[in-house]
């Protein structure tokens, strides 16, 4: 007879696992509670006690409110906060520990983090070194954070520099009880930042980043003084680019006054070589008080953020290398141009009281945008830079010699033996002349000139006839190479 005993009390195999897995977890709980709270009483303070006790309530309870600061502006930033803490009577520095987490942990999460585990205790504060200058850098701090006061609130501002490994931006973070005072606070941050800017009547150029194009550095670069007679233009060519550069900054309180716009462009053209960067590196000597950004080859992508630095740094001028390479006709290709778009938004966002210049550089005038090259407002000015003629090429000769002992007769030779070259050719060809002297162990001379003209201009034609795939003119004595025009 079978005799039923009713449902087993015993768990099943499953049941087992899942209950043994509990307890498991539960005991590992336990002792991570056990020792967050051994961690929080020897560990010394946190960050989320330190908030506490400078705000007067739980921080858990506020919110934070962000600024995001490029890296090309983050010492701009250093300096703001340290004028606006000793504006307030001065305040506390403080670390954050917690290596590399912190870094892509937001601050809220910090001070969460840190009141329930206590994670993330008070440290030491991290800097960086910065250039302020070509010859002059500054201590900024790259994570810490500022307890102060402003007109007898507490505030907190967590400063971070940016970490373009983790793809975060730099910022100031800002907790306060007090709406009205961290809104306050920030746009203060923001006028200081201006206002005592590093940038502001340097040379700089940006360099952009392989992670992300505003996380990328910047360079500053010496202004040098190069008088106007040594620009070798044509008559009246350097008067009218001065005049729409230098003359609207120069006249900008009666332009304004008399209801006329201050910002302006400027194009100018020519071979390679012809002496359009020389004539910048001019324009940049005369205007000690602008602030200049230079963008050349990939930074070119950051023109909307040099245009933005440049309106919060006015007088400026921006300029843009080679700018057919970003600035190409439409018609040329099929697609979006996002470069192209970024430099007429840059020139048009611009408003019309901004005395901001940009100085475009191109060696293919042909290629440029329509758009960008004949519309008022954003190139009012295109000078050609030509190839030099006879008087330039002479006076160019006489400028490039300095105080070497070349004659009359050798130097108005060189230049009629150099006709259709630029100006980089006759800045070489005394270069060369000084090294074909000293390879012979004797002191440079007339003769050292002018071989060094006709040997430059051989090996001109010979790179042309390459480049454009005609034979050389000893093909009949080479039957092997007169086989490869077969």
């Amino acid at each position: 007879m079978n005799v039923s005993t009713g449902p087993s009390s015993a768990p099943e195999p499953e049941d087992q696992r899942t209950t043994s897995f509990l307890d498991v977890f539960a005991e590992f709980m336990a002792t991570v509670n056990e020792r967050a709270s051994h961690s929080k009483a020897a560990g010394g303070p946190t960050v989320a006690g330190a908030l506490a006790d400078h705000l007067g309530t739980d921080p858990r309870a506020l919110p934070v409110v962000s600024e995001t600061v490029s890296a090309l502006r983050a010492t701009d930033a250093d300096v703001a906060i340290e004028t606006v803490v000793s504006q307030h009577g001065g305040g506390r520095l403080v670390g954050i520990g917690g290596g590399e987490q912190r870094i892509h942990t937001s601050f809220s999460e910090i001070v969460e983090h840190s009141a329930m585990w206590g994670q993330f205790p008070i440290g030491a504060v991290d800097y960086a070194r910065a250039a302020t200058g070509p010859d002059t850098e500054r201590r900024t701090v790259a994570f810490g954070l500022h307890l102060f006061h402003v007109d007898g609130s507490p505030v907190a501002v967590l400063q971070r520099a940016a970490s373009p490994r983790y793809g975060n931006q730099g910022a100031l973070e800002v907790m306060s009880a007090d709406e009205d005072v961290t809104l306050g606070l920030l746009a203060t941050l923001r006028e200081a930042m201006i206002e005592h800017s590093v940038l502001r009547g340097q040379v700089v150029t940006f360099t952009a980043s392989d992670y992300n194009p505003a996380s990328g550095g910047m360079t500053f670069l010496r202004r040098e003084r190069i008088p106007a007679s040594d620009v070798i233009l044509p008559d009246g060519t350097l008067d009218r680019i001065e005049r729409q550069v230098l003359g609207v900054a120069r006249f900008r309180d009666a332009l304004l006054a008399a209801g006329q716009h201050l910002k302006r462009g400027v194009l100018l053209y020519g071979p390679p070589g012809t002496g359009k960067t020389h004539t910048i590196r001019h324009l940049v000597g005369e205007s000690p008080e602008t602030t200049v950004i230079l963008l050349a080859g990939g930074a070119l992508r950051l023109v909307g953020l040099a245009a933005e630095t440049a309106r919060a740094l006015q007088p400026a001028v921006v300029v843009l290398e080679d700018c057919d390479l970003i600035a190409e006709d439409r018609s040329f290709h099929d697609g979006p141009q996002p470069l192209l778009f970024d430099v007429l938004d840059a020139m048009d966002g611009l408003g019309n009281d901004a005395d901001v210049a940009f100085v475009l550089t191109t060696n293919r005038a042909d290629l440029l945008e329509r758009a960008l090259a004949q519309r008022p407002g954003r190139v009012d000015l295109a000078v050609e830079i030509p190839l030099p003629d006879d008087t330039a090429r002479r006076r160019l000769f006489e400028l490039y010699r300095g105080t070497l002992p070349f004659g009359v007769e050798a130097l108005t030779r060189a230049a009629d033996l150099s006709q259709g070259v630029t100006a980089s050719f006759v800045k070489e060809a005394v270069r060369r002349a000084v090294l074909r002297a000293a390879e012979a162990g004797h002191d440079v001379g007339d003769d050292d000139l002018l071989s060094a003209v006709h040997e430059m201009t051989a090996d001109s034609e010979q790179i042309t006839r390459s480049l454009l795939g005609s034979p050389p003119d000893d093909l009949d004595d080479d039957p092997a190479l007169a086989a490869r025009y077969q």
